[in-house]
């Protein structure tokens, strides 16, 4: 049996992939990539077959796919052409290397052309090119990252109030672990094919819903105020956070993500472009998504943490 690659493990995603992975497949059948040596110890401790590359070695990539049955690709975090270009990378090393199946995280409702997100319009461009390949696939099509929006929640203590520009619209908030315990099944699973699963929560719900929960699990009584889409890059720009991703992010910020990202969601939320809802995690997994209110319960380990591509 050939390898099941996971890319990216110094980030959040691909580190809780392989963890994941290996409580499902023999250490043997994996091996794991990351830009830095460091990154790999523990891996190579654990016995683990470890590449040193990212999506801007082509080369590198070649030799870390050589042998591989499927490689998980976790989107980078950067927006436009740069990412589309990493993507290409890793899909031609893909196929040059021989490997079977590719699994994509993308997004909710990727392909909608009235899905206003900028941020799908890269994951849908990388869906089609992997489907103008001879490469088998499956796309992961995640939810918003509920850790985003718990770390939200805690920032807008001192305001007294959570507000966004999300209005009345519906998300299936899923956590950032779960959608890479998804990941992980799939790897493990020899029998998907050219398949497109929804990765979602368990309940789509309301900006304000959502901070309900928050309430309920800390005793604050943070309100909710809508804005609209000016409002909320007013709020963003006074955070310091970069409109786009080619911007300067500061460190530790509450906000890793540009904000034309994030507005954009907002909007495309607000439009009802990303109330999918589906079962696709429970019956690839095997058991429910953890909940809002799980997650708000043991907060400390569901906040978005830091940005950790050092791809350029």
């Amino acid at each position: 049996m050939g390898k099941l690659v996971v890319c990216g493990v110094d980030g959040n995603f691909g580190g809780y992939a392989a963890q994941v992975l290996r409580e499902l497949v023999p250490a043997d059948r994996i091996r794991v990539t990351a830009p830095t040596a460091d990154a790999l110890a523990e891996y190579q401790a654990a016995g683990i077959e470890t590449a040193v590359t990212n999506f801007n070695d082509p080369e590198g990539l070649v030799a870390a796919f050589q042998g591989a049955d499927k490689v998980l690709i976790v989107s980078m975090p950067f927006v436009g052409p740069k990412r589309r270009a990493a993507h290409k990378n890793a899909v031609n090393a893909c196929v040059e290397a021989g490997v079977g199946q590719v699994v994509y995280t993308s997004l909710v409702n990727a392909t909608d052309p009235e899905n206003p997100s900028i941020e799908k319009i890269d994951h849908a461009w990388t869906e089609a090119y992997v489907q103008s390949t001879e490469l088998d696939y499956v796309f992961l099509r995640n939810s918003q990252y509920a850790e985003a929006m718990i770390t939200a929640y805690f920032g807008s203590i001192p305001m007294g109030e959570m507000a966004n520009n999300s209005g009345d619209g519906v998300m299936a908030f899923i956590s950032r672990k779960d959608c890479a315990r998804a990941a992980a099944h799939v790897l493990a699973n020899p029998y998907l094919h050219h398949q497109v699963l929804n990765i979602n929560g368990a309940e789509a719900m309301t900006m304000s819903q959502f901070r309900e929960h928050g309430n309920a699990a800390t005793g604050n009584a943070l309100g909710w105020r809508s804005l609209s889409d000016e409002e909320q890059y007013q709020v963003f720009d006074a955070m310091g956070v970069p409109r786009t991703t080619d911007g300067d992010f500061l460190d530790d910020s509450e906000a890793p993500f540009s904000s034309e990202g994030m507005v954009t969601f907002g909007e495309a939320i607000r439009l009802g472009k990303m109330a999918v809802c589906s079962r696709d995690f429970q019956i690839v997994t095997g058991r429910g998504p953890i909940s809002v209110a799980e997650m708000f319960a043991d907060a400390d380990n569901y906040q978005v943490g830091a940005r950790h591509s050092v791809d350029d």
